[in-house]
């Protein structure tokens, strides 16, 4: 399908009788549909739509999947799983409520199987400028878990755990179990850490916003989301408060089942209007066939609170990176009142070089998708640039060579004087490029070309 004929595919349908059919972005799924899997067969849904069971179930690599899917597992792609883990940056964590949407019978090339389960057969060489700590968030840490970048904005990573685990976790330096390939940095829930945290933030008086990350928030208690939520309200100059977790996503039993978490949400919510603050809820939605009418109620039980959810996507190949998906996910995410956000160029991190996009197909999908709905339920592209230079707009950079893939990006908050970059997927250059970046002289000369073309 061509970018030109998309946009028919979202005008209005109708039937021979006259009557206009549901979009497809309405089009919710709902019903048992995990009893299809054998392990789950038995399981009811009072049962399965309890958080609890979600986190006691779930998959944790290829010998828990073999067991769940009994004669519904493909040897050859079982096979093809072990082999990527031995070089994998993240680990299996899978809730059985996300492997439940996957197509089993064709899992290799499912969307969502695509984010979680790395295979071997697909992985791609790591670009050589790679980082685990790509956005240099260890390095602009003030205390343990805190990054201080911009001037009235701060990230606190109250957690390293997640329900399910991301292959394009840009936090793979500390996020899930260590791997045969990395030793995760330490940053569990510890509130002795967190203090340490407050005590900077009640100095740092020209803070306004915060992010509350990790991990995933999602898996904190009530009483410990409690804390950080209240801790961060009684400082006066903390304006805005953002809670980042992709449990409407992966383990929406989290939302209806735990009422305790969502309610401390609500009240944290509440108090802040009171004192002319927002609080507001940052999920991650990637593909359209995550949202289910399981994914509306959790949703929903917010919004009924008045807590804004905003959505954050990575961009992914293979998952989100035709403009029927993008189109039919931001449209998807509106329906059910979650703001479309951010869609990020993925970042370059070690392991995961098979889901990155180039610069100019991103743009070029930006181009597409502006327009297909209301500007305020558009997401931002944007480039968070290698190295620590925040989040840029995809196309305000300063250089762009397709040939070299590298971008060049300024942030004059960050270091005006210092270059940003974004590098394209090997798989996406030439074969006398790729030989080109084998060479670290070679490299040395490219970048160097890029920053002086950008004027820098």
């Amino acid at each position: 399908m061509t970018m030109s004929t998309v946009g028919a595919q979202f005008g209005p349908h109708r039937h021979a009788r006259g009557r206009a059919a549901v979009p497809q972005h309405r089009r919710l799924r709902g019903g048992e549909w995990w009893r299809t899997i054998p392990g789950w067969h038995d399981v009811d849904a009072a049962t399965f739509h309890d958080h609890r069971w979600q986190l006691r179930n779930t998959v944790r690599g290829a010998d828990d999947l073999a067991q769940v899917l009994g004669e519904r597992a493909q040897p050859a792609f079982l096979a093809d799983l072990r082999a990527a883990l031995r070089r994998a940056t993240m680990a299996v964590r899978v809730t059985p409520y996300t492997l439940s949407l996957i197509d089993w019978a064709d899992p290799a090339a499912d969307p969502i199987r695509r984010q979680f389960l790395p295979l071997h057969s697909e992985q791609e060489p790591d670009h050589p400028m790679s980082r685990m700590d790509a956005l240099a968030e260890q390095q602009d840490a003030v205390v343990p878990g805190l990054t201080h970048r911009y001037p009235d904005k701060v990230l606190l990573l109250c957690l390293d755990a997640c329900p399910t685990l991301c292959r394009c976790c840009t936090r793979s330096y500390s996020v899930g179990d260590d791997t045969e390939q990395v030793d995760k940095c330490d940053l569990q829930v510890d509130p002795r850490r967190w203090d340490k945290a407050f005590r900077y933030l009640r100095g740092a008086t020209q803070v306004e916003d915060v992010v509350v990350s990790g991990g995933d928030v999602g898996l904190l208690s009530a009483a410990h989301l409690r804390v950080i939520g209240e801790a961060l309200l009684d400082m006066p100059h903390i304006r805005r408060i953002r809670f980042a977790t992709r449990a409407p996503a992966v383990l929406p039993q989290k939302l209806l089942s735990d009422r305790d978490w969502s309610e401390t949400i609500g009240d944290l919510a509440a108090r802040g209007r009171q004192q002319g603050k927002q609080i507001c809820v940052h999920t991650h939605f990637d593909h359209p066939d995550e949202i289910t009418e399981v994914t509306r109620q959790a949703c929903d039980l917010l919004f009924q609170q008045g807590v804004p959810l905003r959505n954050q996507s990575v961009l992914l190949t293979g998952v989100n990176d035709d403009l029927e998906t993008m189109v039919t996910l931001i449209r998807r995410l509106a329906w059910i009142n979650v703001e479309p956000y951010y869609v990020y160029l993925h970042d370059v991190v070690p392991g995961d070089d098979a889901l990155r996009t180039s610069l100019a197909d991103a743009v070029e999908l930006e181009k597409n998708v502006r327009g297909q709905t209301a500007g305020f339920m558009t997401p931002t592209f944007v480039c968070d640039a290698l190295g620590g230079g925040g989040k840029r707009e995809l196309h305000s950079y300063e250089h762009y060579d397709q040939q070299t893939g590298i971008g060049v990006y300024r942030s004059p908050v960050v270091d005006p004087d210092r270059p940003f970059f974004s590098f394209d997927p090997l798989r996406t250059l030439s074969a006398r490029m790729r030989m080109a970046w084998r060479s670290p002289a070679m490299r040395q000369t490219m970048v160097a070309r890029a920053v002086a073309a950008a004027g820098m």
